[in-house]
């Protein structure tokens, strides 16, 4: 049932996909704060989904990056391959984005975001988001002076990276097929080492195999899977937008941005004096 789940998932991934080249950024939840994670996994995930998303979004706003509004899919992933506890965020994003006036803006060919600058404002969104839970004060405090950990990586056109994401959306951290034996109160079960590639074997003794393999169940309902950016569902008129401008031969390009540029300069309705846009208004709530 989870190959059907997954192969539904890709299908639907399709549609979304833009003519671009795609990245994958991957934000780690540092080993400090994973007791806290433990034992407030709600509460933490989804700071971890905000302070990422909302860090990326910042960076690659700024014209020295993207200078526009990305497309962001994020699914979360809490284990190794040994079931270990590891949470992080895989976010796939659109090389690209488009400005406040309408227009399609590329990334650098290879290159999105640089790391360090993106693992600061991650770090500081995060104590934000832990300061306002009241959870701060359960966080070592040498964690806000080390480096945190994001990894960015050019992907292609995204369709394998969203192969490569479909399998933890719909499986358990364990298949039953990785399971070798239960033996004098010990489980084995097989993994593949990511240094070598090699396929190994690991025991642990029931208690701890029950221990790894719980730790990795979300709270219920939990949305693991989010989209943001172009790809929010409150923003889809904008991909639309965004997919028409790539697709525009060079020809119809001009008459495509024509139709999506604001009318003239604005004037004051009472003294008809010129009228300065300083930045669009973001709405606060839903429209009714």
């Amino acid at each position: 049932m989870s190959n059907e789940q997954a192969n539904q998932w890709l299908e639907e991934q399709k549609s979304l996909l833009l003519p671009v080249p795609y990245f994958m950024v991957t934000f780690t939840l540092p080993a400090e704060l994973r007791a806290v994670a433990r034992s407030k996994q709600k509460t933490i995930y989804n700071l971890l989904f905000r302070a990422a998303s909302q860090a990326l979004m910042k960076l690659a706003q700024d014209p020295r990056f993207v200078g526009g509004r990305v497309g962001m899919v994020g699914v979360l992933h809490t284990w190794t391959r040994q079931l270990l506890y590891h949470p992080h965020v895989h976010f796939i994003v659109t090389g690209g984005g488009l400005t406040d006036l309408g227009r399609w803006r590329a990334a650098r060919p290879e290159f999105l975001v640089h790391e360090k600058p993106l693992g600061m404002i991650f770090r500081a969104k995060l104590r934000d988001g832990l300061k306002k839970a009241g959870l701060f004060a359960q966080v070592d405090r040498r964690v806000w002076r080390k480096d945190w950990v994001v990894d960015c990586k050019p992907v292609g056109s995204g369709q394998q990276a969203f192969k490569y994401l479909a399998p933890y959306i719909f499986r358990v951290a364990l298949s039953n097929n990785r399971l070798r034996k239960l033996e004098n109160g010990h489980v084995t079960f097989s993994y593949k080492e990511s240094a070598t590639d090699q396929l190994k074997q690991g025991t642990v003794t029931a208690a701890e195999f029950i221990r790894r393999f719980l730790q990795h169940v979300l709270p219920p309902r939990f949305i693991k899977v989010r989209y943001y950016g172009l790809l929010s569902p409150h923003h889809r008129p904008r991909l639309q937008l965004a997919r028409q401008l790539l697709s525009a031969p060079s020809s119809s390009m001009s008459a495509v941005l024509k139709s999506t540029a604001p009318p003239g300069p604005l004037s004051c309705p009472q003294c008809r004096g010129p009228l300065t846009l300083l930045a669009p208004l973001t709405p606060r709530g839903r429209a009714p």
